[in-house]
């Protein structure tokens, strides 16, 4: 638990610098409450001081996280760190996992040793979780739980180089080593795992083959390259498995109620491996409510086969989330479970957790109840046959349901999307990039698509249980994981702003900033020239959602308090919402420990960097995939948009497939290029030529390296005319070609 701040006697309103100091005292730890309490403000003195935060946020000189203020710069109580280094003493040195740049650089964090600790210590390349402490020349930290460990082993394509066979990693910072003692099984073009060891030569090791995974020729080892790189788990221990087999269904009993007459079903994309959540609606017959609705949402009951303590228990937080891949599923929990048990399947008996919520005729939510229930889905539908039912007004062709289901829950989300116009989350559309596969894991086609409706009623209907989760949960003061997203930090904003001034558009300087700010932008300038880059900025400028046992709010959903309770046999997180539930209603086993309120910290940091590691591992499969889609057709032509501008030169996203691929700067054109970070664009000194973030360019493809999913293009697009007044600083060039440095030493001797 965190220390409470002493109470300072005083007559008289704090300074800026003793604000300041006693917020650098206690980082993540000071809120308006605690200042007003420490420095004696009372009454109508608490105004003036409201008013000096203000300021000092306006300035930059702290910032407010979780409802805590803290200097910018400074770190949390509990952080996720990788170990990077040594120091003189020989102690190891951390940096924070996730660091905003725009904070400056990471702070160099000591761990200090673990006395009396079991097992092996950690070391450079790992992961941990701990518990930071601010000290006078920086930060010291230590050591929670070891999260992940860097591999002993390296993974690379093995290639002929000459005479040579190689090692080629797959982590493009480590060089290419000559392969020794033979090959075994191995072959050119084989992935694999090699142990590494230093080499007769100064600059190149030599690898030792421990094991063939894989042809890089199929593509099922692209998702097995993300799979190992990540550290994600292949197997299930045995005895996790076991205790899965001696799992036995669920029979009704007096905390359960049978609802299994309610025809409930489940929309899920068509390739979806588990079915966790089923939907049902009917028009609300109360006259005291007219054009309301009764919206049923029923969610598998994991609680009941995951208890607390067990060993399957601790495997489930270890793993934290299920990882999806095109050809594949590392699941957070067995099949047995996932796919069969926990699974909503059509006329099958399943346990659920269920909440049932009345909305008025504007889609406000009027009440909620929970229910542990017995069901039996009636149907289930892919995205797009639901989608095709909607738009008939009638349900599917050939499906006997006994009584009209879609309809009603087509109208019921008419009536829910009227509350959520007037709530006015944030409107940002990221369309889906997805990789087809055949029946012989081959890539059959890459697609690009926004979400059809069904997929949005599905999604919305799934946000009001979550929001109806947390309500509960907090009105029976249960400890809880909350879902958060904090606002846009003060600098990402100020970028924005300053962006936003250069193509004479204005955003606000102060107030209570809110989703509706930035969809009035985007709706003003979607159909324009700018509209492209206007939503990418935006979007670059949000924070990243996570969990947090403290609640600040979901600032891009603009709700005021959300728990994630729709997913338990994918996420962590919603298990823990779901033992919270049964625990505070007295709905049977399975309720949350007593005293894990003092471990929440520790799991929610821990879910939240497995989320961002399964992310990772995702989006690095996608992005080798279609790099091996594309090897071939290298010389040909592609129309994109410019997704990232760097000193160094443009990334370019394709709009055939959405793959990314860069541009050096140094190949664009015989000039230096000035990098303008407030406008995302560089610019050619001499010509005045500009390419922008969000700009549609022709590219040709050049280079494609598989194993890295990288991309390299050149670019046959000219820029656009220099702004008007606006001349590049050579200060601001990034670093010159040969010739280039030539032509500026002649031309400065002139």
């Amino acid at each position: 638990m965190a220390r409470k701040p002493n109470r300072i006697s005083r007559t008289k309103l704090p300074s800026r610098q003793e604000v300041l100091a006693f917020i650098a005292d206690h980082p993540g730890q000071t809120g308006k409450r605690e200042l007003a309490r420490a420095f004696g403000v009372t009454g109508t003195d608490r105004v003036p001081l409201k008013r000096l935060l203000k300021e000092l946020a306006d300035e930059g000189l702290i910032e407010k996280r979780r409802k805590k203020m803290q200097r910018p710069g400074t770190m949390p109580p509990v952080g996720v760190l990788s170990i990077v280094d040594r120091t003189n003493d020989g102690d190891l040195a951390a940096e924070p996992a996730d660091w905003d740049e725009t904070a400056g650089p990471p702070p160099r964090i000591v761990i200090l040793s673990r006395r009396g600790s079991r097992g092996a210590a950690p070391g450079l390349g790992d992961r941990v979780l701990a518990r930071i402490t601010p000290e006078n020349d920086g930060y010291t930290a230590r050591i929670i739980r070891l999260l992940e460990r860097r591999p002993e082993s390296v993974l690379g394509v093995v290639r002929r180089v000459g005479s040579e066979l190689r090692l080629a990693p797959i982590d493009r910072k480590q060089r290419e080593a000559v392969i020794k003692g033979g090959l075994g099984k191995a072959k050119e073009g084989d992935f694999v795992s090699a142990k590494l060891k230093r080499g007769q030569r100064r600059y190149i090791s030599e690898a030792e083959i421990i094991e063939v995974i894989g042809s890089m020729k199929d593509e099922k080892a692209v998702s097995m390259i993300a799979i190992l790189a990540h550290g994600l788990p292949l197997r299930f221990p045995d005895a996790v498995l076991a205790e899965v087999k001696a799992a036995r269904p669920v029979r009704l009993d007096k905390h359960r109620e049978d609802w299994r007459h309610l025809p409930l079903i489940t929309i899920d994309p068509p390739d979806a491996k588990d079915h966790d959540d089923a939907v049902h609606a009917a028009p609300d017959d109360n006259p005291k409510n007219v054009g309301g609705f009764i919206v049923t949402v029923a969610i598998a009951d994991v609680g009941w086969f995951v208890r607390p303590g067990s060993t399957l228990d601790r495997e489930a937080r270890s793993r934290s989330n299920s990882v999806y891949f095109p050809d594949r599923v590392v699941p957070m929990l067995p099949e047995r479970l996932s796919g069969d048990l926990c699974s909503l399947r059509v006329g099958k008996d399943r346990p659920a957790l269920a909440v049932r919520m009345i909305f008025n005729g504007e889609g406000r939510k009027l009440s909620h109840g929970f229910h542990r229930i017995m069901m039996r889905s009636v149907a289930n539908l892919a995205y797009t046959a639901a989608q095709e039912a909607f738009d008939r007004g009638q349900d599917p062709p050939g499906d006997e349901l006994g009584t009209p289901v879609l309809p009603p829950l087509w109208r019921a989300y008419q009536t829910v999307a009227r509350g959520r116009a007037a709530r006015q989350p944030l409107e940002l559309t990221i369309p889906e990039r997805r990789v087809v596969l055949d029946k012989d894991g081959k890539i059959e086609r890459i697609v690009i698509r926004e979400a059809p409706e069904a997929h949005r009623l599905i999604e919305e209907f799934m946000i009001q249980a979550n929001v109806a989760a947390a309500e509960t949960l907090e009105q029976a003061k249960s400890p809880l994981v909350y879902r958060i997203h904090d606002a846009p930090s003060l600098a990402k904003l100020e970028s924005l702003r300053q962006f936003l001034e250069s193509i004479d558009v204005t955003f606000p300087k102060s107030g209570n900033l809110r989703p509706s700010h930035f969809n009035r932008i985007l709706t003003r300038l979607k159909e324009t020239e700018h509209g492209e880059l206007i939503h990418e900025v935006v979007l670059r400028t949000q924070s990243q959602a996570e969990y947090s046992p403290s609640n600040i709010g979901h600032f891009g959903l603009n709700l005021m308090r959300y728990a994630h309770f729709t997913s338990p046999i994918r996420r962590y997180a919603d298990l823990i919402v779901h033992r919270g539930l049964i625990g505070a209603l007295g709905l049977g086993g399975g309720r949350l420990p007593a005293g894990i309120e003092t471990e929440l910290p520790e799991i929610a940091a821990e879910i939240s960097a497995a989320e961002r590691r399964a992310m990772a591992a995702e989006r690095d499969t996608i992005d080798r995939l279609v790099a091996h889609w594309l090897a071939d057709r290298v010389g040909a032509v592609f129309q994109g948009r410019i997704a990232g501008v760097t000193r160094a030169g443009l990334f370019v996203k394709l709009d055939e497939t959405g793959a990314d691929g860069f541009v050096p700067v140094s190949t664009i054109a015989r000039e230096y290029f000035g990098f303008d970070e407030t406008r995302h664009s560089i610019t050619g000194h001499d010509s005045g030529l500009t390419h922008r973030l969000g700009d549609v360019v022709d590219v040709r493809l050049v280079e494609v390296a598989p194993l890295a999913g990288a991309l390299r293009f050149e670019l046959l697009s000219e820029g656009r005319a220099r702004p008007s007044g606006k001349k590049t600083s050579p200060r601001s060039h990034p670093r010159r070609t040969t010739k280039a440095r030539w032509r500026s030493r002649g031309r400065k001797q002139r």
